[in-house]
């Protein structure tokens, strides 16, 4: 049997197992060198229902020459194993079903040992993941799941990451990168004091601040006011996954003041001036922390 791919060749596919055609590719070379390094070879070779983005060779030496490595040698094997499983789904995922949202890869990070690091798509405008991967040809069927080929290798994900991907957060973004705040794009994507648990303000809770403030944009926002309010939007030292979220808990920020999470009627938090905020968004899995989205900002 044969499938045609987004490109309108023919392939023999129905046969072959995702690591087959990873090395039957020409342009898949070095991402099939990577997974023989990482001992992948088998995992992609059961049978299963894998969905694998598949960096392709200039993606990886791209990927090299940003991190400093002559070749795929220097890159350490357990190293090399996470950031490919980055790249699997532990679901057929094939191009009709994909859509914009958050879906978990095969990989763990440092943050936890339970739970699955996030992957977010987005399809506005072709299919991006993570912001910083294009999908660039589409459902390559093999017999244990289906393979999407991308033009870079999904590093994994930080807090900086997640947050600087979805559009839902480009307010935000907006506040942390403000040029009198902290550099919070780098400490949100490091690992002194993480992991970080943090509650992410939608652009909509942005704006709702705005007019509750009397303020006409965020750059009106008193860089005091500011760095405390996202500071406080930050525990430092934990990854509290929703289900570690449980009734009447106190939680201490990066800002140093405190907020109590209520779960009657859904996840709620209430800041220093009681106002109560709804978590909308659970669960966003980064290598150094978890994201919750929020839809008030709060205040301390």
């Amino acid at each position: 049997m044969t499938s045609c791919d987004d490109n309108g060749t023919d392939n023999m596919m129905t046969d072959r197992t995702t690591y087959e055609l990873v090395a039957s590719d020409s342009n898949l070379t070095s991402l099939k060198a990577a997974i023989d390094k990482a001992g992948l070879s088998t995992t992609l070779s059961h049978s299963g229902t894998f969905t694998l983005f598949a960096p392709t060779n200039a993606a990886f030496s791209t990927f090299l020459q940003a991190n400093g490595y002559a070749s795929l040698n220097d890159v350490p094997a357990a190293t090399l194993k996470t950031l490919l499983m980055n790249h699997v789904l532990g679901s057929e995922m094939k191009a009709s079903a994909i859509a914009t949202g958050y879906v978990s890869t095969m990989a763990m990070g440092s943050a936890s040992t339970t739970r699955n690091i996030s992957m977010f798509i987005n399809t506005s405008g072709g299919v991006k993941i993570n912001g910083t991967a294009n999908v660039v040809q589409t459902d390559i069927d093999a017999n244990n799941g289906v393979i999407h080929k991308v033009d870079a290798v999904i590093a994994l994900p930080t807090v900086t990451t997640h947050v600087m991907a979805n559009p839902q957060f480009s307010t935000m973004v907006s506040a942390l990168t403000r040029n009198d705040m902290p550099n919070f794009t780098a400490i949100l994507s490091g690992s002194a004091n993480a992991p970080f648990t943090v509650f992410a303000p939608t652009n909509n809770a942005f704006a709702s601040l705005l007019t509750q403030l009397n303020l006409s944009a965020l750059a009106s926002i008193p860089q005091a006011t500011l760095e405390g309010a996202l500071k406080y939007h930050v525990v430092a030292g934990s990854n509290k996954a929703s289900t570690d979220l449980t009734n009447n808990m106190t939680l201490t920020t990066l800002q140093g003041s405190t907020f109590t999470i209520t779960t009657s009627g859904g996840v709620k938090i209430t800041d220093k001036n009681n106002r109560v905020s709804n978590v909308i968004l659970t669960d966003v899995q980064c290598s150094n922390g978890i994201i919750h989205g929020i839809d008030k900002v709060l205040l301390p």
